[in-house]
């Protein structure tokens, strides 16, 4: 009889323990996952992805390791195209991609590789870029644009330095001169203090707030545009690029480049992940992004949040799939021309 009844209660507590057991984090228990950086050190991609390796690990099921490795090359497309072809479809590697990826990969700019059979576990922070010009230029709003020449800077064709002026001329009604040949923001800037341009034609808002506060809280520079899909916070009164089309395609093509900076630093997984660990892994990220400790980090290494979710980044890349094919030629020429 005690044979017989001790047996039953080692019966009930394995069924118990069966019905308890989480088997997202019996998979990831002991693991250690990498965090595919598709850019070299130093740079925002790289930055963000060191920081949710960082963290997210102690929101996850089973606390796995997460180790970052630099994987740089066209663009990201390396590391997007390891992850589709040759990395295991199981969750246990990450991604900090470009931006762009989503809009590359819908219109065949620079990639085979499908974005949409990916997924975004969430965002840590847009990367809104902004136009401007110094007040001493004495542009006071797009409008001067409209009306009369002025000359941007742009580092190449291609660059969003380029694409923003340069879509905002084909849909916006605009007039900008655009000067190629600067390597990047920083030179841009240093030329329009010499006065060689007028205007930058992106500007991130993370460096402009980290580097030159008084352009948006004293009036230093006047702001012309924000991609963006809807108006940040901080710039209420500055119009995104869509609000500037002046006919629906030019909406459509302005939305979908903006929709590339709604997306920023987001953290992706490849194809085929299963659904339960998906959602454990959106789950956390969202957990990390709460963390006390994590914002302390990014006030104390001066690193913006602007946080999104998964399913909101998703989204994004699912519109801009669903582009019409006109739509999506446009953009492919004006992202592939040289």
């Amino acid at each position: 009889m005690i044979k017989t009844t001790a047996a039953a209660l080692a019966l009930v507590l394995s069924v118990i323990a069966a019905a308890n057991a989480d088997p997202v984090a019996d998979f990831y228990s002991g693991k250690s996952l990498r965090m595919l950086i598709g850019y070299g050190p130093g740079g925002g991609y790289d930055l963000y992805g060191r920081l949710v390796a960082e963290f997210l690990p102690k929101y996850l099921p089973g606390h796995p390791t997460i180790v970052p490795e630099n994987m740089p090359g066209a663009g990201s497309f390396s590391a997007a195209k390891y992850m589709a072809e040759v990395a295991p479809k199981d969750g246990t590697v990450f991604g900090s991609l470009a931006q762009t990826f989503a809009l590359d990969s819908a219109v065949g700019a620079a990639s085979s590789v499908d974005a949409s059979t990916f997924h975004y576990i969430g965002r840590v922070t847009t990367n809104i870029d902004v136009g401007a010009a110094l007040a001493s230029v004495g542009i006071k709003s797009i409008a001067d644009v409209r009306a009369k020449q002025y000359t941007v800077g742009a580092s190449g064709r291609g660059s969003t330095t380029d694409i923003y002026p340069r879509a905002l001329n084909a849909y916006g009604g605009t007039k900008f001169k655009i000067v190629l040949g600067y390597k990047g923001t920083n030179d841009i800037l240093l030329a329009m203090e010499r006065g060689e341009v007028d205007i930058v034609g992106a500007y991130g808002l993370p460096g402009m707030l980290a580097s030159h506060p008084g352009w948006i809280d004293k009036g230093q520079a006047t702001l012309l545009y924000q991609a963006a899909l809807k108006r940040n916070a901080l710039l209420p009164n500055v119009p995104t690029l869509p609000e500037l089309a002046t006919s629906d395609e030019g909406r459509a093509v302005l939305r979908a480049i903006a929709g590339t900076a709604e997306i920023g630093r987001s953290i992706i997984v490849g194809p085929a992940v299963p659904a339960e660990r998906l959602a454990a892994l959106r789950q956390a990220f969202a957990a990390m992004l709460q963390d006390p400790s994590f914002i302390a980090t990014c006030q104390k290494r001066h690193l913006m949040v602007d946080a999104g979710s998964g399913q909101e980044m998703d989204a994004i890349a699912k519109e801009t799939f669903a582009l019409p094919q006109p739509v999506r030629l446009k953009i492919k020429a004006m992202l592939s021309s040289k």
